[in-house]
C-alpha cells in the first residue's frame, strides 16, 4: 500500500505568493484545502488501461500465455522486453512513448511500462498456465471496484477491497525509473532557473572552509500512517522537496529521494541526511514529502514550483515555503489521490526528536548531524 492520506483533497493552481514577505504571516498547511474535482481518466491511466486490454488479448495465444506467465511469476517484467509477439511489441513501444510524454519525461528515459503479479501467493497458479486477468493501476483509490480484462477482451469487475483468488496481472508505471528520471529533470531545470540546491551557491564567503564542515538534519526513523489502499496498488515512490533561502536571498530547492519508504504502517530507519545547511541564509528549511503515484508530470511540476518560488521576496526574515510549493501543484493531478504526503515546517540545525507532519500523516525522528570536510 502506498502512503497517502489527505484523501480526495486537492490543491488549486493558484500561485498567489507574490506578496509573501516577512511582514506577511502564512498559516501552516495541515493539508490541501480545496475541494477535489470529479475523478476523470488522465493521460497516464488512459495509456495503462489500453495496454492492459492489449496484453489481455495477447494471452489468448497459449504459447504467449505460457511465456509471459512464466516471466511474471519470477518478478515484475519490463513490458518492452517481455516475450510477446512482434505486433504487440510495436504497440507497446508506441504506448510507452505516449506514457513518457504524459509524465513530461524525455524520450531517452527508456521503458516505463511494467507488468507484475498482484498476488505473490498465486505465482504457482500462474506458472502452471492458469489464465490471468489483466488490469491497469486504478486512477481512484476510493473506487469500490477494479476493472480487469480477460483473454477474450471482456471486462471483469473486481472488488477493490478483496484480493481475488484468480491471478491478476497489473500494468503500471515503473515508479523507480520514472522518479529517478523525473528528479534529474527537475534538478536540471530548477538549477537553470537559479533555484537549485543551496549548496550550489556555496562560496568562500559562507565561512564553510574555515569551519571545516556544516550542519545537516539526519532522519533516524520515519513512519507514515495506514491509508487502507486497495490490493492492486504497488509500493510507493517517495521523495521530498526541501526548500529554504540561499545566500543570495533566493528560494532554493533540493530534491531528496527516499526509495526505502515503500509501505505505510512501517517504521524505517534510514539514517539519511535530509536537509543540508551548507549555504543557507537562515537556519531554517521546510520539507514537503511527495509521491509519484504514476500520474506525476515532472515538466509541469518543476515549472509550477519554479514559478511559485521565483516571486517570493526575502524580506530579511524567514518565510515558510511549504504553502508556495503546495499551491503550485496543478489541481488536475488530483484525479488520482494526492501526490502530497505531508509537510514539515521550520527544521533547523538544532531540530531533534520526533517531529510530526503538519497533515498528521506521519512522523520523523531527526537529529543534528555535523558533516566534516575531508
Amino acid at each position: 500500500m502506498n502512503p497517502r492520506t489527505v484523501r480526495r483533497a486537492a490543491v488549486s493552481l493558484g500561485i498567489a505568493v507574490a506578496t509573501l514577505t516577512a511582514a506577511v504571516a502564512t498559516p501552516a498547511y495541515a493539508r490541501p484545502v480545496h475541494p477535489a474535482p470529479p475523478a476523470a481518466a488522465g493521460p497516464v491511466s488512459t495509456v495503462l488501461d489500453g495496454v492492459a486490454r492489449q496484453v489481455a488479448g495477447a494471452l489468448a495465444d497459449e504459447s504467449a500465455l505460457r511465456r509471459l506467465g512464466a516471466a511474471v511469476a519470477a518478478g515484475p517484467v519490463d513490458l518492452l522486453a517481455a516475450p510477446v509477439s512482434g505486433r504487440l511489441t510495436g504497440e507497446l513501444r508506441t504506448a510507452n512513448e505516449r506514457l513518457l510524454a504524459a509524465k513530461g519525461l524525455p524520450a531517452g528515459t527508456g521503458s516505463l511500462l511494467r507488468l507484475r503479479l498482484a498476488q505473490p501467493d498465486l505465482r504457482a497458479a500462474l506458472a502452471r498456465g492458469e489464465a490471468p486477468l489483466v488490469a491497469a493501476t486504478p486512477t481512484d483509490d476510493s473506487a469500490a471496484s477494479v476493472v480487469a480484462y480477460d483473454r477474450s477482451g471482456g471486462a471483469v469487475v473486481l472488488d477493490a477491497a478483496r484480493v481475488p483468488r484468480r491471478p491478476v496481472l497489473v500494468v503500471e508505471v515503473d515508479g523507480e525509473r520514472a522518479l529517478s528520471a523525473g528528479l534529474a529533470l527537475m534538478r536540471e531545470q530548477l538549477g537553470a532557473r537559479g533555484i537549485g540546491p543551496a549548496s550550489s551557491t556555496r562560496t568562500a564567503s559562507a565561512g564553510l572552509t574555515a569551519s571545516g564542515g556544516y550542519w545537516a538534519t539526519k532522519v533516524d526513523a520515519v513512519r507514515l500512517n495506514d491509508d487502507k489502499e486497495p490490493w492492486i496498488k504497488g509500493a510507493a515512490e517517495i521523495y521530498t522537496v526541501v526548500a529554504g533561502f540561499g545566500l543570495d536571498g533566493k528560494a532554493k530547492v533540493d530534491l531528496v529521494q527516499m526509495p526505502y519508504l515503500d509501505n505505510d504502517g512501517t517504521t524505517y530507519y534510514p539514517n539519511q541526511l535530509l536537509v543540508h545547511f551548507s549555504a543557507y541564509k537562515y537556519n531554517l528549511a521546510d520539507v514537503v514529502m511527495m509521491e509519484d503515484d504514476g500520474d506525476t508530470n515532472y515538466s509541469a511540476l518543476v515549472k509550477a514550483i519554479a514559478n511559485a518560488l521565483l516571486v517570493i521576496v526575502d524580506g530579511g526574515a524567514y518565510t515558510p515555503l511549504v504553502n508556495a510549493v503546495l499551491d503550485a501543484i496543478p489541481t488536475s493531478w488530483y484525479t488520482d489521490d494526492p501526490d502530497f504526503v505531508d509537510a514539515w515546517y521550520t527544521l533547523s540545525t538544532t531540530s531533534s526528536g520526533r517531529r510530526y507532519g503538519a497533515g498528521g500523516n506521519g512522523w520523523m525522528d531527526v537529529v543534528p548531524y555535523w558533516v566534516s570536510e575531508l
